[in-house]
């Protein structure tokens, strides 16, 4: 989890130390070397989900060294807020990154269904993303009522206690009329909205209850503007809404629009597409923060699909913004601006926890290849300012850098905890890195965590399986370090796209098997 005061004093702090520069070592992928396994990549990010559960954890719970927390969250305020995902290596429920990883595990169960289902995980799916929405629909307790966050970062972060002790504040806060969330409330919207259409086969009921929050919640964002970290103080320092709601309100409507087939909701699309910096924004970043890529994709497929042709217009522009940001990532954006790449082919964005681009970037670049294809244009290109683009080059870069967190890296690292033979060991991760309450339930307080288990040298003494953390730095170089948030801090959102892309190359890899 990312503090702006943390940032500031990270960059100065990494500017004169030395970090560990790891061999070259091939994991698996590379020349000569045998194929990543990306079905237990996937096996293992959906297990990264249940170690980040937070409320009482079910039977059929795998991650066994996990136990039940936070189960008087909103007892002050007189609401149920049991549940919900810890977003990193904290305690505290945050629900702008929360709900973006929502939106993403479900676009990735869309997209990949069929993959997700032959590799045997589409139960597991359906399970990480109804962790979600569950709690998003206790949150949502009036029509104009948002509880955001359960729990704050400056009293969080003064303790080093796994979940199942932590005495720190439980507060809640919300958003509502008075103290309005655009971006928070449009982003949950957007991940009930997805979710419904993954559940409308197996169980239509709840895919209607998520669409009729998602339908109410987005007209609370539109109808009561404003940023929620203007209102909720306490988020600002951890999850600043930089690029403001604008993004969120256009990237719920698009989803709703997909979800529901109202022509309402992308007419919403196309005439807030400038105000809002749909169609003005040219973009090289997407993120639990900045939607514009996400949701100018969104569009293109609507595009693409040729079911409007009354806002054609309004789609070109939001193809042309699209497309800078995966010429960009290609490297073929001419002077427009590209993506920085490191030596080793990593796609480098910034240095606090550079893998949630990276991640996400992978999966746009996949998505939109099939949606290329899937138009029947001949062939199907893009078009960059330094020439076409074959739908298979977004592909191969999209294996190229999913390949680079499994190992195919300068370090010769995994950055998939619990995925080979060298990953980190020691993840700034507060329920890993102290023994387990199921193996020593005596509790151990907020400075005996500090004292007794943060500042040691070793390895956790439980693994994060699936966790992706952040990552090298732009000369590739990587420090396994507990106190080095910046590298070994994992969070839910820079897992949630590789669970589709995971399952795309495993059935990927077993077409070409069998072939």
């Amino acid at each position: 989890m990312a503090t702006r005061i943390k940032m500031i004093l990270s960059l100065a702090i990494c500017a004169v130390l030395a970090l560990v520069h790891l061999p070259f070592t091939t994991a698996g992928g590379g020349e000569g070397a045998a194929p990543f396994d990306y079905k237990k990549a996937l096996h293992s990010s959906l297990l990264y989900f249940e170690a980040q559960r937070s409320g009482r954890l079910p039977h059929n719970q795998r991650v066994k060294w996990r136990g039940h927390s936070g189960l008087a969250d909103g007892l002050q305020q007189g609401v149920d807020l049991v549940g919900g995902y810890y977003d990193a290596g904290d305690n505290v429920k945050f629900g702008l990154p929360m709900a973006f990883t929502v939106t993403m595990l479900s676009w990735s169960a869309m997209e990949f269904a069929d993959d997700i289902a032959a590799a045997g995980e589409w139960r597991h799916v359906l399970e990480a993303i109804k962790w979600g929405t569950d709690y998003f629909v206790k949150a949502h307790t009036e029509p104009y009522v948002l509880w955001a966050e359960v729990g704050d970062g400056d009293t969080d972060h003064y303790c080093w206690q796994r979940p199942e002790d932590m005495t720190t504040s439980r507060q809640a806060y919300k958003v509502n009329r008075d103290n309005p969330g655009s971006d928070l409330v449009g982003e949950t919207a957007a991940a009930l909205a997805a979710a419904s259409m993954v559940f409308r086969r197996s169980n239509p009921h709840y895919a209607q209850v998520l669409l009729h929050h998602a339908e109410q919640l987005f007209e609370f964002g539109d109808k009561y503007r404003g940023k929620y970290d203007s209102s909720i103080g306490e988020a600002y320092s951890y999850y600043a809404s930089v690029s403001g709601y604008g993004d969120e309100m256009l990237w719920a409507a698009l989803w709703l629009h997909r979800a529901t087939g109202k022509a309402s909701y992308l007419d919403y699309a196309v005439d807030m597409a400038d105000e809002f910096g749909g169609t003005t924004w040219a973009i090289t970043e997407f993120s639990w923060d900045v939607k514009y890529a996400g949701l100018q994709i969104l569009a293109t497929k609507v595009l693409l699909e040729g079911k409007h042709p009354e806002h054609k217009a309004t789609l070109e522009k939001y193809k042309a913004k699209a497309e800078h940001y995966l010429c960009a990532c290609l490297n073929k954006n001419g002077d427009a601006g590209n993506v920085n790449r490191t030596a080793g082919g990593m796609l480098f964005v910034r240095q606090w926890n550079n893998m949630q681009y990276v991640t996400n970037a992978a999966f746009l670049l996949t998505v939109y290849s099939r949606y290329l294809t899937s138009a029947g244009q001949e062939p199907p290109v893009l078009q960059c300012p330094d020439g076409p683009v074959h739908a298979d080059k977004l592909r191969s870069l999209a294996r190229a850098q999913t390949d680079y967190v499994l190992g195919a890296n300068p370090a010769g690292v995994s950055y998939l905890v619990g995925y080979g033979t060298r990953f980190p060991r020691r993840m700034h991760h507060r329920g890993a890195s102290i023994v387990s309450h199921r193996g020593d339930g005596r509790f151990i307080g907020c400075m005996q965590g500090y004292d007794n288990w943060f500042l040691r040298r070793g390895a956790n003494p439980n693994v994060v399986v699936g966790a992706i953390v952040g990552g090298p730095d732009h000369l590739d170089r990587f420090r396994d370090r507990r106190d080095n948030y910046m590298q070994t801090e994992a969070c839910t959102y820079n897992t949630a796209p590789m669970v589709g892309i995971f399952a795309h190359l495993h059935g990927e890899t077993a077409i070409t098997k069998k072939s």
